[in-house]
């Protein structure tokens, strides 16, 4: 008997073309895995079986006509739901949204699906994705698959913890601040940001427009690199206007030599106050890898970095002000009754449909955006961001990835963190480059010596040099492959094929 959950997406996609078995017979090893685990993960809020079953049905019968099929056909996926499809509902993990039905399907969605991806239901999140926890969910917490009682990571921890459980094959989450990476490490996973603009928003609720973009989960690069494909192959999406062409094959190259290329080291981002020692063990490990291969460790610096958190917390707040005050209780979303004024209806239907964090997020973009304070903020954030970036680009002269820590630690119980300000700490290693809008990749690398917990890696590369960072993530992948690093171990828990 072979298990689902052991086979790459290339493999499924392999296999079903092949006829070693059906889409068919995938799309129930997969339901049959979220029906057997999930009551202990929780990373579902919509499981959608018959959608699945169509769709694999459909993908059975243009192989059984000899038609061509996708490049992911068959290959169970999960959708963050932030991300519209027609079918389901697409919350956004709040009581705001708890009732929307998709009218449309996003175009990342959209182009999975058209690759020939089975759609298995969409996943839990932090509110609108505020968070690094999936705690702020107006639902169910979603429960790490290594240890139940600690957090996924957040906020698309719904994605990274389907994908570590052996659920799905791959999952799209959404990434604004590390919403992508900083789960990804957490559940030990492979978890990609891409470059802005490379993946298209559209039909993506909005969080922060100049800094959410849309990547995948993956048990492998190489699952990654091919989910990508998918992603981008289309071409520029005319209904994002910040999309972008990206006219690369990810999978090309993907196993190249790194030998006499060069990887960068900030010194000052591991001495930061919060880094465990096992983290900043693996990152030092990792970098022992890659030039084993061959690659040259340089230093570099980032002079304003320290400042990122700062900046990104002035200027994240004002966007979602801005994108979140379409959900006012009288077009669409949670619509209190009984009231007898226009403003008491907004006023009470925001009140109650919208979580603690969601309104503390959407009162600080508020005060920030009001006279007097706009200029003593927004506008400096904004040019700290300029700097940053600056410093970006003086870096890449250097060398041709950063490698630093993707999460200050391993996953943490429930309720450990409570202070809002220690919570945003979580992502102290990737909100720099989601106010670049450069490309990052988390990649696991086995567990902690001292938590047994998963431990990884960050990359970071240029802006649009997505395929090069993905071919050091392979590089670090094959590195701990050979050392006998560990993957989570469901064999025999469900998901079973003939």
């Amino acid at each position: 008997m072979a298990i689902f959950d052991t086979l790459t997406a290339a493999q499924v996609a392999a296999g079903v073309a092949a006829g070693d078995f059906s889409a068919t017979e995938v799309a129930k090893a997969s339901l049959d895995a979220v029906e057997s685990r999930d009551p202990a993960i929780q990373a579902f809020l919509e499981v959608s079986a018959d959608l699945a079953l169509q769709t694999a049905a459909a993908t059975d019968a243009a192989r059984a006509a000899g038609k061509p099929l996708g490049p992911l056909a068959g290959v169970p996926v999960a959708f963050k739901d932030n991300m519209h499809l027609v079918g389901t509902r697409t919350t956004c993990a709040s009581r705001m949204l708890e009732n929307y039905d998709s009218t449309f399907t996003a175009t990342c969605v959209q182009r999975l699906l058209d690759a020939g991806a089975t759609p298995v239901g969409k996943t839990n999140m932090d509110e609108f994705a505020f968070g690094s926890s999936t705690e702020s969910s107006a639902f169910h917490r979603t429960n790490n698959p290594w240890d139940t009682e600690r957090v996924p990571g957040g906020s698309s921890g719904g994605s990274a913890a389907a994908v570590a459980a052996g659920e799905v094959t791959l999952a799209l989450g959404s990434d604004t601040g590390g919403s992508i990476r900083q789960p990804a490490s957490l559940c030990g996973v492979v978890g990609m940001k891409p470059t802005y603009g490379a993946v298209s928003r559209y039909g993506v609720v909005a969080f922060g427009s100049s800094l959410d973009q849309v990547g995948p989960f993956g048990r492998s690069v190489a699952d990654v690199a091919l989910a990508m494909n998918a992603l981008v192959g289309a071409g520029r999406d005319p209904y994002d206007s910040t999309s972008q062409d990206c006219p690369v094959d990810f999978l090309e190259h993907l196993d190249d030599s790194v030998e006499g290329r060069r990887v960068g080291i900030v010194p000052a981002l591991m001495e930061v106050e919060g880094l465990t020692p096992e983290v900043k063990a693996a990152v030092e490990s990792a970098a022992k890898v890659l030039e084993d291969q061959g690659a040259t460790i340089v230093e570099v610096d980032l002079p304003n970095i320290a400042s990122a958190i700062a900046a990104y917390y002035v200027i994240a707040p004002c966007e979602a002000f801005s994108n979140l005050a379409r959900f006012d209780g009288v077009r669409y979303g949670y619509q209190e009754e009984g009231c007898t004024t226009l403003a008491e209806q907004t006023s009470k239907s925001r009140s109650h449909g919208f979580g603690l964090e969601a309104k503390r997020r959407q009162m600080l973009g508020a005060y920030l955006l009001s006279s007097g304070v706009y200029d003593r903020y927004y506008y400096p954030a904004q040019q700290v961001r300029t700097l940053i970036t600056q410093d970006y680009l003086h870096a890449y002269e250097q060398c041709d990835v950063i490698l630093l820590p993707s999460s200050p630690r391993t996953a943490f119980r429930f309720g450990e963190i409570s202070d809002p300000t220690q919570m945003y700490a979580s992502d102290m290693f990737t909100i720099s480059n989601n106010i670049a809008g450069n490309g990052g990749i988390s990649v696991p690398l086995g567990l902690g010596a001292e938590s047994g917990l998963p431990v990884s890696a960050q990359l970071q590369g240029p802006a649009f040099k997505d395929r090069t960072m993905l071919q050091f993530a392979r590089a670090i992948e094959r590195g701990f492959s050979a050392s006998g690093a560990v993957a989570p171990d469901f064999a025999g828990k469900g998901g079973e094929l003939a």
